[in-house]
């Protein structure tokens, strides 16, 4: 098997990003949405994971806040994930998700979350929100909406406090 590139996207990359998680996910919405992001947002990490020169994977972290008695913090969300359907279980997924979590905590990221799979996101060191006092701003299952604090206690004044997604999210929820 090939090495694995994982590097930043690049505007020459949006079309295979888009086709990539169109199919990763079986319809247009999520592509349609970082599409939309990529607009809306003023700062964002967007990876690609590439193997002989084709986009096998993308992620994308996107500003998300947890807001308390008039007080803001700034984090990311994760999402959307894909792996194109062919590569799924070879580890681009992993590879990503650490790639884009050590680059936000070189950044200075506090914390991430995510609305995923809870069976997958905690070996990253995600754990449900709900365990922080964070709740989510949509409907979701307590175990699948998870937080991880790139420092430490970051988000203990927050609890009780809801999480936030950019709003362009608004369009898919």
């Amino acid at each position: 098997m090939s090495p694995v590139d994982i590097r930043p996207e690049t505007p020459a990359d949006h079309a295979a990003v888009h086709a990539l998680n169109a199919a990763a996910f079986a319809q247009p919405a999520e592509a349609d949405l970082i599409d939309t992001l990529r607009k809306a947002c003023e700062h964002f990490v967007s990876l690609v994971a590439e193997v002989d020169g084709v986009l096998v994977g993308h992620i994308l972290f996107t500003p998300a806040h947890v807001e308390k008695n008039g007080t803001t913090l700034e984090g990311m969300g994760l999402a959307p994930m894909a792996v194109a359907p062919a590569h799924q279980r070879g580890g681009f997924g992993s590879a990503l998700v650490n790639a884009g979590l050590a680059e936000l905590r070189e950044n200075g990221c506090p914390f991430v979350i995510v609305l995923g799979h809870p069976a997958y996101y905690p070996r990253f060191g995600f754990t449900p929100a709900s365990t922080l006092g964070i709740r989510c701003q949509w409907e979701a299952p307590d175990e699948a909406f998870m937080a991880l604090e790139l420092t430490p206690g970051a988000l203990a004044p927050f609890h009780g406090a809801i999480a936030r997604y950019h709003p362009a999210f608004d369009s898919v929820a």
